[in-house]
């Protein structure tokens, strides 16, 4: 019996113009990605500073829940609390769109992770500086604003800047919740042209031109206010 030998398919050489074409698509779906990403961000820091606040008060009945929920949360992935807010929260009367829920979720994920990086700057402060404050008599209030967090905040920001970068990475998964940003985009071309070339490659240079401004940004931040604290 004669055997007929198959024909391997060549691989897909790059199109510069159907990747050309491709443009206005993924560039409009990088603009959803960076919102969602610097939206979330701008919750995870404000509300980070306000678990890390709540972890260090002396009434137990705030610290350990506190503590809890976010040792919960950092130990979880992102996908399954995304799932939740999105398809779960809906049957008790809280609905929101998918980009809200991407924002919302993605806020709340790295509040968490921003929590441990202001308490290890808190931490980090001296306790003669909590003495002194007390000795010139501040309120709770002024040592917290005026002596602690201008010390601890720029001791955080190494940290704070890595997780800027890490939720432009974690911000395509809001295409699971019917959100398509540059990657979701990127997939249903290729879904429809089965060409995954192109489709994928810019949507990963993409990536790559906001993250990297993003880390530059963040490391700029940590030597201006690393040398004005020194």
């Amino acid at each position: 019996m004669n055997r007929i030998p198959l024909q391997r398919e060549e691989p897909p050489t790059w199109d510069w113009a159907y990747a050309r074409s491709l443009l206005p698509d993924l560039l409009e779906g990088l603009w959803i990605t960076v919102q969602i990403a610097v939206l979330g961000m701008g919750i995870a820091l404000v509300l980070g500073l306000a678990l890390a606040i709540a972890r260090r008060t002396r009434l137990k009945i705030i610290s350990w829940p506190v503590g809890l929920v976010v040792e919960f949360i950092r130990s979880t992935p992102l996908l399954i609390q995304l799932f939740v807010i999105f398809y779960v929260l809906p049957n008790y009367g809280v609905r929101w769109s998918g980009f809200v829920c991407g924002v919302v979720g993605l806020g709340i994920h790295y509040a968490c992770y921003a929590s441990e990086a202001y308490r290890a700057g808190i931490e980090s402060i001296a306790r003669g500086q909590w003495e002194a404050a007390t000795a010139i008599n501040l309120s709770r209030r002024q040592q917290w604003t005026s002596v602690i967090l201008p010390q601890a905040i720029p001791t955080s920001l190494p940290a704070l800047g890595n997780y800027l970068v890490a939720s432009f990475k974690d911000a395509p998964l809001a295409s699971t919740i019917t959100v398509f940003g540059v990657l979701g985009t990127a997939q249903s071309i290729t879904g429809r042209t089965f060409r995954g070339l192109e489709p994928y490659t810019m949507a990963g240079l993409l990536f790559l031109a906001v993250s990297v401004p993003a880390a530059i940004l963040a490391r700029n931040l940590e030597r201006r206010y690393g040398y004005e604290r020194t």
